[in-house]
């Protein structure tokens, strides 16, 4: 049971009802994560804004749900594990290997493992990433908005774990069970 409330739809307050009509529409469901942080309507704009403009971004959506779930594994979010599971597979077309390698921060594909090694060193070091680690990515292909991608992308999904470990948010996706704990 969630800590905080998880308000129906039609329960919403006023101003987050068409935020969540429109998440509704893009997936065709409102999870339980969007109407927990639609108790705070500029909070779920603001969410909401970040990860439509970073889904314009350069990142394709197979390597930002790679960084999703390497970052839920890591801090322990059994609500984004579900979630990124559920969309790395379903949207993102990741096969189950895919899906269990970016649980610890690796991937089959090069380009893609170097930017979640990245992205874990980013989570474990707070930001504080060597030159060494830059370099390694920037070796592997990505250039300066790419890196600022990862970051973002990394912080993104920090934000919805924090959120979610908080609140305790009743998952509304198929259970995965976290290897580690927080």
């Amino acid at each position: 049971m969630s800590r905080l409330p998880i308000p129906a739809v039609e329960h919403a307050l006023p101003a987050a009802q068409p935020l969540l009509a429109a998440v509704h529409q893009q997936l065709g469901v409102v999870p339980n994560l969007m109407k927990l942080v639609g108790n705070s309507p500029a909070a779920l704009e603001g969410y909401l804004a970040l990860n439509g403009a970073l889904a314009k971004g350069n990142l394709d959506v197979r390597l930002r749900e790679r960084i999703a779930l390497t970052v839920a594994e890591l801090n322990g979010c059994a609500y984004c594990l579900a979630a990124h599971s559920y969309l790395a597979t379903n949207l993102a077309k990741l096969d189950a290997a895919e899906v269990d390698a970016a649980r610890d921060g690796h991937s089959a594909d090069t380009k893609a493992d170097a930017a979640l090694r990245f992205a874990r060193r980013v989570v474990e070091s707070r930001g504080q990433v060597s030159d060494a680690e830059l370099a390694a990515l920037q070796a592997a292909g990505f250039g300066p908005g790419e890196v600022v991608e990862i970051v973002l992308n990394v912080a993104l999904n920090l934000l919805t774990n924090y959120v979610n470990n908080v609140a305790a948010t009743e998952i509304d996706f198929p259970v995965v069970e976290l290897r580690k704990t927080a």
